[in-house]
């Protein structure tokens, strides 16, 4: 019997990608099938649910799953879920489709036929609502609002069958894991209790700070970093792996961390996808997720702890795994020693505060990255990455300073 959390849902892992015969001649179907073109998020969505990390999704929602996601963080059949996770195609193409008709998804950017869909339903949104209830903002300059109001104006409903996990596997090796790997993995170390620690960057010593605080009192820490697309500046995962990799292996005690990756783009919701990042690491057996500074946030659209704050607001019983708080952490020289607001009585000009926007416009202009600031094996690693960017990049990781967590 599990110790572990259960699954979103209270059911079983709920993996919809096919395997075997089954998925061949459902490949060979899909290539006689009317062709729907995915987004990057999209193809990251269907990933997510061949793979069990979107349990108990079946599919793309409907009007009624969007409405009732949006305005109350429930789909239609009660499930507790905090972002819609919807499929859109131009008005030409959903005007091509008979209802109950099957497609094949495709993912834009490779070509490769992603899953088949029965579509049973075609319906339009309000855009705006939508980034008003997620993302707290309709302005464009918002990377998650402007993907929303860059979909297509019909949007598709139905069941899917996954065929594909778009070369995550080829491409990472054994950093990407499902989450039934995960599962057997922490039951295999023994480990009851476990907090996932959400990241998109190498680790500074805040990051490391928040995990040591989880293992004090947890089984042990899922590192685990986003795949998926980013935003112009960020530094790429197989950089980032590495860097935690060297991180783990020189400052973590053995058997206390575990580094893996997952395929989702990030939406940037800040207090919405910080729901979500709860929801699917129920999923892969966290009973907690660290919820730090500013969680998933991008710019200056949400207060720093905003993501504290809405795991109170949401519906009691939503979710089994629960948020581990913790406030803003710095290097403070009098404690000498990291600490938290609190934990440290010093002023402000006693604190060294870190952020990984502050590391990137560091290593990018070539400056003196301060002390206490990160492990050196780390900067290492990322000093060498930066020297082999074009100039050109360099600006570009200059100009796009968001924050990020």
């Amino acid at each position: 019997m599990s110790k572990l959390v259960n699954p979103h849902g209270g059911g079983e892992l709920k993996p919809l990608l096919l395997e075997g015969e089954e998925l061949e001649a459902e490949k060979a179907r899909a290539a006689t099938l009317p062709q729907v073109r995915m987004s990057s998020r999209e193809t990251g969505d269907v990933i997510m649910m061949g793979i069990g990390g979107f349990t108990p999704l079946e599919g793309f929602m409907t009007h009624a799953d969007w409405q009732g996601v949006c305005d109350g963080y429930r789909m239609a059949n009660g499930l507790f879920w905090p972002i819609p996770v919807t499929l859109s195609t131009d008005k030409a193409t959903a005007d091509g489709i008979q209802m109950g008709a099957d497609v094949a998804l495709v993912d834009d950017e490779s070509g490769e036929i992603m899953a088949t869909m029965k579509v049973t339903e075609k319906y339009s949104i309000d855009k705006a609502h939508e980034c008003m209830q997620v993302y707290k903002t309709t302005d464009i300059e918002h990377p998650g609002v402007k993907m929303v109001m860059e979909q297509g104006e019909i949007n598709l409903a139905g069941p899917i069958k996954v065929l594909s996990q778009g070369g995550f596997p080829e491409k990472y090796g054994e950093l990407f894991m499902t989450p039934a790997q995960t599962r057997a993995e922490f039951e295999k170390r023994g480990w009851s209790t476990v907090a996932a620690f959400q990241t998109r960057n190498p680790m500074h010593r805040s990051h490391e700070y928040l995990a040591k605080i989880a293992i004090e009192t947890l089984d042990g820490v899922l590192i685990h970093s986003l795949l998926g697309k980013l935003k112009p500046g960020d530094i790429p995962a197989e950089v980032r792996a590495r860097a935690i990799d060297t991180l783990c292996k020189n400052y973590f005690v053995d058997n206390t961390v575990i580094q893996a990756g997952y395929p989702l783009d990030m939406r940037y919701a800040g207090p919405r996808e910080a729901l979500l990042h709860a929801l699917f690491r129920q999923n892969y057996g966290c009973s907690h997720l660290i919820v730090g500074r500013d969680h998933a946030g991008v710019g200056d659209y949400y207060g720093p702890f905003d993501a504290h704050h809405i795991f109170d607001e949401i519906p009691e019983g939503s979710l089994e795994t629960q948020p581990l708080k913790i406030d803003w952490t710095f290097w403070c020289n009098k404690c000498e020693g990291m600490a938290s607001m609190k934990t440290c009585p010093h002023d402000a000009e006693d604190r060294l505060l870190l952020s990984g926007t502050k590391l990137r416009k560091a290593l990018s202009e070539g400056a003196e990255v301060p002390d206490h600031f990160s492990r050196p094996e780390v900067l290492e690693i990322l000093r060498e990455y930066y020297a082999s960017l074009k100039d050109d990049e360099k600006v570009e990781v200059k100009l796009t300073g968001h924050s990020a967590k």
